[in-house]
């Protein structure tokens, strides 16, 4: 089946590629719920057992019955199908599940795949001029992540921040210049953290440990020896954490709208303390009902110079790549973000770039990472935005520090 593609109706099912798509334009669906609608369909000649789906899907993890009903009820929606309608997936009271509706195989299991190594996912997609491979490894508690590679030439490894999903990042203006650009002469790699984009969003453990553990193994999974680490806003935090960790893997080191303490540890007094307590409660109110109000300053936070197409495109990007609960639980983990008693360990030379007037992240914070890291550099950009946007002065001067620093 890992090779195979199927078509049913307007959708489009790529078992490899881990991709589903309508009429075109892709679906987002979240990985467990995609690989129970896939090994269905596989097998639509027959009543998939419960047992079976749980032993496909989650292998050696005990789950419950309602996780299986969460991710049936998943795929359902992603397909246009419901418990009620069941005109394609229908449930076989006592027995199981059976996909029912008319499919035909549009690639052949033994079609060949590029880059494809024993027990692992991989796709090459066409992005623009250039190729990309998406592949999957697993994290220790089981945890799926999904990483990438694109381009040819030196490796620049990407930490993962938030928020980002490897397929959709290159059709959103907010993140497509960044992979463009970083991709140029280079071979860029780069991974969705868990529970987000196409790595597992159910996850035993959500800590920023666990994040740090996932770059880890994805390094690893790779094969990587000695490689430059980017870090973008709190992947920043991860990437000081990971070269500390692994001094004699990173090279060296670029950090962007970086920080070494979340709000709530950095706060100074109870007013700050307060502020950033009110802050937390908005954002899980916002996230949590998905009220776009609260959506669109959280944009503009981001993107101040941003238009309000800018802010719109934002927010339709962050909800297709995380669930609201797992959006409020990212911001609950970065405000407690604290590296500053580790930074110190960082022994390669290492690049700070910061908007000089960022309204998300202060630039006092990038100059207190380069008083920690003791061979670095500050560079303050003349812009306001956290994510430098294609069309300012500031990002091409980015990219222009970029490249000088990993030439040296």
């Amino acid at each position: 089946m890992a090779g195979e593609a199927f078509r049913f109706g307007e959708y489009e099912l790529d078992v490899a590629g881990h991709r589903l798509r309508r009429g075109g334009e892709p679906v987002h669906v979240e990985p467990r719920a995609f690989d129970l609608l896939c090994h269905l369909v596989a097998h639509r000649d027959r009543v998939v057992g419960k047992d079976e789906l749980l032993d496909t899907v989650w292998g050696d993890r005990f789950v419950s019955e309602a996780a299986l009903t969460t991710a049936l009820r998943t795929a359902r929606l992603a397909i246009g199908d419901t418990g009620e309608r069941q005109q394609l997936i229908r449930t076989v009271h006592r027995r199981g599940y059976q996909f029912v509706a008319p499919a035909s195989v549009t690639r052949p299991a033994h079609a060949a795949r590029p880059g494809r190594g024993p027990g692992v996912d991989a796709a090459a997609v066409p992005i623009g001029a250039g190729r990309q491979v998406i592949r999957f490894c697993q994290a220790a508690d089981g945890t799926r992540i999904a990483y990438a590679t694109v381009g040819t030439g030196p490796p620049l490894l990407k930490a993962a921040n938030w928020m980002t999903h490897l397929d959709l990042e290159w059709t959103t203006p907010v993140w497509s210049h960044w992979l463009n650009g970083l991709a140029r002469d280079r071979e860029l790699i780069r991974y969705d953290e868990r529970g987000c984009g196409l790595s597992d969003w159910e996850v035993p453990s959500f800590t920023f440990d666990d994040w740090v553990d996932d770059l880890e193994t994805m390094v690893e999974a790779l094969g990587l020896d000695r490689f430059p680490l980017l870090g973008v806003s709190q992947g920043g935090a991860v990437a000081v954490a990971y070269a500390a960790r692994r001094p004699e893997r990173v090279s060296r080191l670029i950090l962007a709208g970086a920080y070494a303490r979340g709000r709530q540890v950095r706060a100074r007094d109870d007013a700050e303390r307060d502020a950033a307590a009110v802050d937390l409660e908005l954002a899980r109110v916002g996230w949590g009902n998905q009220d776009p109000r609260f959506l669109q300053v959280f944009a503009s936070q981001f993107l101040p110079d941003g238009t309000p197409q800018d802010w719109q495109d934002f927010t339709a990007f962050q909800r297709r790549t995380t669930s609201p609960a797992n959006g409020v639980r990212f911001l609950e983990e970065f405000a407690r973000i604290d590296v500053s008693d580790i930074a110190h360990r960082v022994q390669c030379p290492t690049l700070i770039l910061h908007s000089r007037d960022d309204a998300r992240v202060p630039a006092a914070q990038a100059s207190e990472l380069a008083a920690l890291i003791a061979d670095s550099r500050l560079v303050l950009l003349d812009s306001r935005n956290h994510l430098l946007t294609a069309t300012e002065p500031a990002w091409a001067e980015f990219l222009s520090h970029i490249d000088a620093f990993l030439a040296e």
